[in-house]
């Protein structure tokens, strides 16, 4: 198993903006460059699916195991022989708005699935939620 996690405190955004702007799958693409494409039918739930297009990528499902409004979203997508879950959560502290990414990587072959693809994902973590930051406090 292989896991890496990003946390930051911030007072720039609410968890309220935040949420409408993580949950705005189809809309992505707008703060995120390194996306072709994500796309979700429905709605934000457990059980649902989004497909999701890095550029110079392949698309690949992505399946929202749980999901608390302004809280908490677990998803995993598969890869041959391993698993990668991507957790995101929010939380309010004395200090502010303590947003935490984790990625953790399952599976026999979760070791070469970290080195082809998850560590650039998780490399970004940070300025990705940095990005939401300033991309969710205009709204």
């Amino acid at each position: 198993m292989w896991t890496k996690s990003h946390s930051i405190v911030t007072n720039e955004a609410t968890k309220e903006q935040m949420w409408k702007l993580f949950t705005d799958i189809n809309n992505w693409h707008v703060w995120n460059n390194e996306i072709e494409f994500a796309k979700l039918e429905g709605n934000v739930e457990a059980g649902n699916h989004y497909l999701i297009q890095p550029k110079n990528g392949r698309i690949v499902k992505v399946k929202l195991l749980e999901v608390v409004e302004n809280k908490h979203c677990l998803e995993c997508g598969e890869f041959p022989l391993a698993t990668m879950y991507y957790d995101h959560f929010m939380e309010e502290t004395a200090n502010g708005l303590k947003i935490t990414n984790t990625i953790t990587v399952k599976g026999l072959l979760g070791f070469l699935w970290v080195q082809l693809v998850v560590k650039k994902i998780a490399n970004t973590m940070a300025a990705h939620v940095q990005q939401q930051i300033k991309v969710a406090s205009k709204r």
